[in-house]
């Protein structure tokens, strides 16, 4: 990840992007995590962990503690990296200082439930901003490249170690009830950051082996005005030659296609996957109402 962004240009939206989402993220750990004593994983447990010991304030930890671990990686990584890794580290820090100024505590009540469920909410959404412009609070995604590239250690399995760690460490200074109650904010939080980064809008994606391919092809650029595509293939057993359509619809028209693959092709072979993310031409949430003419002529095709 890292190596590959050596040679691109630092963006001014990436790193607004970046103050935003930390600014979110710091919110919810002072806000929410704090008050609430919910633990966190990573290197942002660490600097709670340090909080609830030795009173040490996390806006300072934050950077503290991320020093060493930029010094362990900047070889590997390129100085966009190494930019963006800074920044968001400055700007969650920053924000860390800023909020515990300007305290905006929540009446919640004391129930655990509905603070683990905000702190999953707004610090995922606050940290896949950051990730999804393609920067990083540094942490322990360092150490997991670092150990991916000398060590062929898998990051994503690196940085669960790591944060389970910090959580079964977090158990000095939390008692096992605020633990469950931080293990629901964290698999909030992982699919939020899921969310945010993938997008809301989830698509689907269908692979149509048909011998009428045409005729689908068209009934579906007719009837849902979706753009299609026509792949050429070869049967695996066959060896004949054959097309596939491929074509990205709302979740909402799945049966519709479905209906119009069954009414011209009862034997068609049919995938269906979702899609996260849909950029480009051709697929829009507004579809534009195609003119008479146009429809002339694709019932002429047909």
């Amino acid at each position: 990840m890292y190596g590959k962004m050596t040679n691109q240009r630092i963006r001014v939206t990436d790193l607004l992007m970046f103050i935003l989402g930390a600014a979110i993220y710091a919110w919810s750990l002072v806000n929410i995590n704090i008050p609430n004593s919910l633990a966190e994983g990573g290197v942002t447990g660490i600097t709670l962990i340090l909080r609830a010991l030795f009173g040490l304030n996390p806006a300072y930890t934050t950077i503290l503690l991320n020093i060493p671990l930029l010094f362990f990686g900047f070889r590997m990584m390129g100085r966009r990296a190494l930019i963006y890794t800074l920044f968001g580290t400055l700007s969650l820090s920053a924000w860390l200082w800023i909020w515990q100024k300007v305290p905006m505590t929540l009446s919640l009540h004391h129930d655990l439930l509905i603070s683990a469920l905000l702190a999953g909410l707004f610090g995922g959404v606050g940290l896949g901003l950051i990730m999804r412009f393609g920067g990083t609070t540094g942490g322990t995604d360092i150490i997991a490249q670092v150990l991916e590239r000398k060590a062929s250690v898998p990051m994503g399995r690196t940085m669960f170690v790591l944060d389970v760690s910090v959580l079964v460490i977090s158990l000095v200074y939390l008692d096992l009830v605020h633990m469950m109650y931080t293990v629901i904010a964290s698999f909030v939080f992982a699919q939020m950051i899921n969310f945010t980064q993938q997008g809301a809008y989830s698509a689907r994606a269908f692979f149509i082996f048909s011998n009428h391919a045409s005729e689908i092809s068209d009934a579906i650029m007719l009837q849902l005005d979706r753009g299609t595509s026509l792949f050429h293939a070869e049967g695996g057993y066959t060896k004949h030659p054959q097309h596939v359509v491929y074509t990205v619809v709302d979740p909402s028209e799945v049966n519709t296609v479905r209906q119009l693959i069954k009414d011209l092709d009862p034997q068609a072979f049919i995938t269906i996957s979702e899609t996260q993310e849909t950029l480009g031409e051709g697929f829009t949430f507004e579809k534009h109402r195609r003119g008479f003419f146009d429809k002339l002529k694709l019932n002429h095709r047909s």
